[in-house]
Formats: C-alpha cells, sequence, structure tokens
C-alpha cells in the first residue's frame, strides 16, 4: 500500500545524476521545473559542480545541492570530476569512480530528513534503487537522453542493429558499430560491469521510468519499454532552459553575428565528448569553406594537436578570416542559435542540442557520432522529416568535404523545394512544441503521475 499523497502535496525527491553535465544540467533544469510546482529537492553532486550550479538556481528555498568528493582512480588527472576533464577514452574510470563514491552518496540521503525524500531520480549509478529499498524510498531511472536507445539495452550490443520492435525503421551503418565508436561491449564501465549491465540493471531494479521526452517524438519507445521492464513509464517533456534565465550573448559574438545578414550563418557544433582527428576536422572545415556561407564552428581540437589553429588546412584562416571562424572551445549554442543572423544549425543530435535544434528556427543539417544520436538523426531526418542527414562513408564513418558542403548547401538553397519542404515541416513541428501549454502540460501530467505512483506504490 503507497503512502497518501494529496495533490497539492510537496515531495522531496533526491537526483543522482553521472557525472557529465550533458546528464548534471538536465536533471537541474527539471529541479527547477518540479521546484516551480512546490516540491523539494535534493541534487547530489560532485564538489565544482555544486560550485557551478549554486549561482544558477532559481527556487533556493526548495532546491539544495550536496556535495560529495569524487574518489581519485588512475591514470586520472587529480581532481577530475566529470566527463568534461577527460577525453572520452578515459571516461570508464569515472564510472569506478562514481561506484567507489557510494558510500559516501548513502551516507547523505541516510542524513536527508526535512523532510525525509520519497524518490530517488538516477541514471548510471545502477545501485541506487538498493539505496532506496534499505530506506523505505522509490527509486526513478531518469533517461535524459534518446529513450530508443534503451529499448536495445535487453539485446547483446552485436544484435543491436538488427531487427526489433522499437527499431523496424532505424538501422545503424558498419561505422557506428566498430568498436571506435561503440567501444568493446565486454570492456568494462565500472569494476567487473560493462556498459549495457550497468544499463540493464539500471533499468531492472527501478520502481519506475522516467524519460526526458514526448509522445510526439518518441511515443512508440515509451510504451516499448514499459511493456520491456513492466514498469510505469513517465514523461517529462523536452524540459529546455528558458532564454530568460540565461546569461545574454557575448558581445565578441554578437559583434561577430550582426556582421552578416539575416539566416546567412552556419553554426556547427559538436558537443563536449567529440573529438575529431586532424585529418577529419581539416576536412569539414573545408567543406564550410567551400559553402560560401559566413559560419561558425565550434569543436574541440584534436588530440594530435594543442591548439585548435594548428589543426586548421594550411592558409584556411586567412582565406575565411572575414566570414568564418573555428572555435575550440565552448560557445552559447542557444543564445547563438536564437541570433537572427543564424540560418543553419549543424547538429551532432546530442539529445540537449536537438532539442534545441528543433526548438529554433534555423535549418538543420544532421551529423551525429555515436549510437543514440544516430538514431535521434534518422528520426528527424526520415520519420518528421526536418532536417537532412550528411552522407558519409558506410565503413569508418568519414565525413567528406563534398557531402558536407552539399547538405548545407541543400538546405540553404532558397529555390530549393527540397530546401522548403524541410523548412516547413521543421516550422509546423516547432510550432507544435512551442504551442502555449504544450510543454507545461507534459510537466503538470508528471507532476500527478509521480503523486499517483506514490499513492499507488
Amino acid at each position: 500500500m503507497g503512502k497518501t499523497v494529496a495533490a497539492s502535496e510537496q515531495l522531496h525527491i533526491v537526483m543522482i545524476p553521472w557525472f557529465a553535465y550533458g546528464h548534471i544540467l538536465p536533471y537541474f533544469e527539471l529541479s527547477n521545473k518540479l521546484a516551480e510546482k512546490g516540491h523539494k529537492i535534493t541534487l547530489v553532486v560532485p564538489n565544482k559542480v555544486k560550485l557551478d550550479l549554486e549561482p544558477k538556481i532559481r527556487h533556493p528555498s526548495l532546491i539544495s545541492l550536496h556535495a560529495f568528493t569524487v574518489p581519485h582512480i588512475e591514470p586520472l588527472p587529480p581532481g577530475t570530476e566529470t566527463c568534461s576533464d577527460v577525453p572520452i577514452e578515459l571516461q570508464h574510470h569515472l564510472a569506478v569512480a562514481m561506484d567507489r563514491a557510494r558510500p559516501e552518496v548513502e551516507s547523505i540521503i541516510s542524513a536527508i530528513d526535512d523532510p525525509k525524500p520519497d524518490l530517488l531520480f538516477y541514471d548510471n549509478a545502477y545501485w541506487v534503487p538498493e539505496i532506496a529499498t534499505k530506506l523505505g524510498m522509490k527509486s526513478v531511472f531518469y533517461q535524459i537522453a534518446c529513450a530508443l536507445s534503451i529499448t536495445r539495452i535487453k539485446q547483446t550490443p552485436s544484435a543491436s542493429a538488427s531487427a526489433s520492435a522499437s527499431a523496424k525503421l532505424f538501422t545503424l551503418p558498419k561505422w557506428v558499430l566498430t568498436p571506435k565508436v561503440l567501444g568493446d561491449a565486454r570492456a568494462n564501465y565500472g569494476e567487473g560491469i560493462t556498459y549495457y549491465q550497468r544499463v540493464k540493471k539500471a533499468l531492472s531494479s527501478c520502481d519506475a521510468i522516467a524519460l526526458r521526452t514526448c509522445r510526439e517524438i518518441e511515443g512508440e519507445s515509451s510504451d516499448i519499454l514499459a511493456a520491456q521492464y513492466n514498469k510505469p513509464v513517465f514523461l517529462t517533456g523536452p524540459v529546455l532552459p528558458e532564454v530568460e534565465f540565461l546569461p545574454p550573448l557575448d558581445n565578441s559574438w554578437a559583434e561577430w553575428l550582426a556582421k552578416f545578414g539575416p539566416k546567412s550563418v552556419v553554426l556547427c557544433c559538436f558537443g563536449s565528448q567529440y573529438v575529431p582527428d586532424k585529418a577529419q576536422l581539416q576536412e569539414m572545415a573545408l567543406a564550410l569553406e567551400d559553402t560560401g556561407l559566413p559560419f561558425l564552428m565550434s569543436v574541440k581540437p584534436p588530440t594530435e594537436c594543442a591548439t585548435i589553429e594548428e589543426a586548421l588546412p594550411e592558409g584556411f584562416s586567412e582565406r575565411v578570416k572575414e566570414r568564418g571562424v573555428v572555435h575550440g572551445g565552448w560557445v552559447q549554442q542557444l543564445q547563438i542559435l536564437a541570433h537572427p543572423s543564424v540560418g543553419c544549425f549543424i547538429c551532432h543530435c546530442g539529445y540537449g542540442s536537438m532539442w534545441e535544434g528543433l526548438l529554433s528556427d534555423n535549418q538543420l543539417v544532421l551529423l551525429p557520432q555515436l549510437p543514440d544520436q544516430l538514431m535521434m538523426a534518422q528520426m528527424l531526418a526520415e520519420k518528421l522529416k526536418v532536417g537532412v542527414m550528411v552522407d558519409r562513408e558506410e565503413d569508418d564513418g568519414w565525413v567528406s568535404r563534398k557531402n558536407l558542403c552539399q547538405a548545407v548547401k541543400s538546405v540553404m538553397d532558397p529555390h530549393s523545394e527540397f530546401a522548403a519542404l524541410l523548412k516547413n515541416n521543421h516550422a509546423n513541428f516547432r510550432d507544435k512544441l512551442l504551442t502555449n501549454g504544450f510543454m507545461a502540460n507534459y510537466l503538470e501530467v508528471f507532476d500527478q503521475d509521480l503523486k499517483r505512483f506514490l499513492t499507488a506504490n
């Protein structure tokens, strides 16, 4: 028999996200949204993350941050706390650090009694349900990325590209199934546990599943997960930061973008994990040069280069200096997408970037790098028909200068019927997402779902 929860009752929810800002920030944004409904939220995060997030809390009387120390794991550099601190090939060591932090995390949760938490939200920390059971709480696996990708977790990795009920529309090419991209399915992601085992255990052990999506995009995947795991599945909607709460665009970028006409600039961003090799970066940079359009490319320097400048093709910076920038650091993606000079977004289809692209009014060129990103790109290109996916080599995923340039030109040609079709489809879908009350309704239903879930259980 579950607890009695009145419609107006405050819940206390503890959240333990994976040590990556792509996970932490969606959890943080959901915290702000749930606090707006009067719920108390406790986020359990690494020390430096606490310092970073504290100034951004919108409801300090309802949201608290509890910091813990991430254990040092060789060969990670001292002070490593999030995936942003290390290259992708070292991030499996962070999973070891997360698991070894369990005693401190459990101690923090056990000590919270003002009031005692009702729910524990988590993702990669597959051991959270054991803590929840011990403390008399309920656990919710909160997936902040593509729901379709976890419908395949029950299968072996080698079979993940084969036909399944959740993937009739989707096929994965050879390049995305290579160890270079997918990783070694047998390799540990933690101590004595692979990534697939980790996620499968996290899904199998929870009391409920929550997804950062909406039925209009992933309704089928939501239903499949509910059937696969015989658990309730709740949807939060996209849960993106609201522009009014973001800092304004830096003057340097605002002044540079103001040099160009409306909807003329191409923004190309690859997120915090993807690091191209020098040859691939040069090929993509040359493709942007060939478009003849102004562009801003944000990408991490190749591992073999100390700076982004030394990775660029010879003479490139001089040729494009009036209209092109390749930036080796982070940029204010959401604010740049909203600038009137930007007209095209080359998106890697990381889940947050995918939503930001959909909610912008820019043409979308899709260049995914990881399996879940590819699934979302296929959804946008083949099902919703709101963007174009860049053709690439089947075996190794090489992105050619010609193909990337052609993809950008195909959506930026003002006389193209294809470009007009994509633009119209995108505008219609964007209008639906931005309809007054659309996102608020998802959060309201999610709020009621959580209360009913606690009452029933």
